[in-house]
């Protein structure tokens, strides 16, 4: 299947939360699963999938999607997902992992953080008494170790980039830019982050101790947008932080990561009639199960879907996507009367791109070439001609005219 995806989720948090459990709940990579601290060294890799409403049947057409899945409707498009090794206090330093997972969190671009909701891990991630420790510490204590992490980083040149940035005049957020580089920061969030902290842009060499942090804490929030996953709810303790977690500044998914493994897993092996993110499931071979086998499901279906609607899993790679990087899906086609490719496969891709990505960029995105020759496209549902900064919008499907295709 060929890739759309281009951006990056990195699924973060302490040792023993169930981010690895989470990881493969969500694409079925064979994590190595423990209960114990720094069970992943190396990060993993997987593909998962967000799920979008499918066009066709609006348009009324059989689709042959390509580059994703149709099932029942929805359009399943793939993304990837990398598991970083678990993160202790003091990783910013070096303890643990902490090298390591600083490494990898540079390449992406949203984060989703699963915490373990029942408060049955300490601070290093060490088994506990469920309650005995208090779960919005781990929030803040990864926001501190990324926030210190780009310090270090920024701060080594700092009194040398905010004199030459003053002298030459070319901005704070230009030469901030070039030194963020490798962490895929951008400069406008660069500036919306001095905007944010209320911070002199002309005037960087004023900024104290106690700016330079708050800016490099809210360029944080910006350039890596990260979600709460608060795991194992289904255990007794977790319900109440829960609901503290939402009081904080983040969106707060109930999950049971377990749960969402539990039922691909069956699903995999057809044993079950489920897609990821419905609220219910259906026993389609319950002679091939054990009398346990069929409790567990049932207790799933009780505990987890009953009450919470979903096991979380898939709404938090959802969210991660569509709220947090903001993201619309797109179809191109090159037969606007087949709504087809030029092999006369119908619908076949479906693309994630930014909300307020222009049908000439979009040419980009698809090809290079298609770019460079752009001349106009066309909107499938009204046949209307759109001219190349024309803004798409989440479902639209596009035909793009370019010079060497109509030569």
């Amino acid at each position: 299947m060929q890739r759309s995806y281009s951006r990056l989720l990195g699924v973060v948090g302490k040792p023993n939360t169930g981010k690895s459990t989470f990881f493969s709940a969500a694409t079925l990579v064979a994590a190595e699963i423990a209960n114990y601290p720094f069970t992943t060294i190396k990060p993993n890799r997987g593909v998962g999938y967000v799920r979008s409403p499918c066009v066709h049947d609006e348009f009324k057409v059989k689709d042959n999607p390509r580059n994703s899945l149709c099932l029942d409707g929805t359009r399943l498009v793939p993304v990837e997902l990398i598991d970083i090794a678990g993160i202790v206090p003091g990783a910013w330093e070096g303890r643990g992992l902490g090298n390591q997972f600083l490494d990898e969190i540079r390449r992406a671009d949203a984060l989703i953080h699963v915490v373990d909701a029942s408060g049955g891990t300490d601070c290093e991630g060490k088994t506990c008494k469920p309650g005995e420790h208090d779960p919005l510490e781990d929030v803040k204590f990864l926001e501190r170790e990324i926030t210190m992490w780009m310090v270090t980083i920024l701060k080594k040149d700092w009194s040398k980039i905010s004199r030459t940035a003053e002298a030459d005049k070319k901005g704070i957020a230009s030469h901030l830019e070039e030194r963020l580089t490798g962490l895929g920061i951008k400069r406008q969030y660069v500036g919306e982050a001095i905007r944010a902290a209320n911070l002199n842009v002309d005037k960087p060499v004023t900024w104290t101790d106690e700016d330079f942090y708050r800016f490099v804490d809210t360029l944080r929030r910006i350039s890596k947008p990260m979600l709460i996953v608060a795991n194992k709810i289904d255990l007794p303790t977790a319900k109440a932080n829960v609901e503290r977690m939402k009081k904080l500044d983040y969106t707060v998914i109930p999950c049971s990561a377990e749960a969402e493994l539990g039922l691909r897993r069956a699903a995999e092996k057809q044993l079950i009639d489920y897609k990821p993110g419905d609220g219910n499931f259906k026993i389609t071979q319950p002679e091939k199960l054990s009398a346990g086998q069929i409790k567990g499901l049932e207790a799933i279906k009780e505990k987890i879907l009953s009450t919470n609607g979903s096991t979380g899993v898939q709404e938090a790679l959802n969210t991660a996507y569509f709220k947090l990087l903001d993201m619309i899906t797109v179809y191109p086609v090159e037969d606007l009367e087949h709504l087809s490719d030029h092999n006369g496969r119908v619908l076949p891709d479906t693309y994630l791109v930014p909300k307020g990505t222009t049908a000439h960029q979009f040419a980009y995105i698809i090809h290079t070439e298609l770019g460079e020759n752009f001349i106009y496209a066309i909107d499938a549902r009204d046949k209307r001609r759109i001219g190349e900064d024309a803004i798409l919008k989440d479902r639209d499907v596009i035909s793009i005219v370019s010079a060497k295709k109509r030569a």
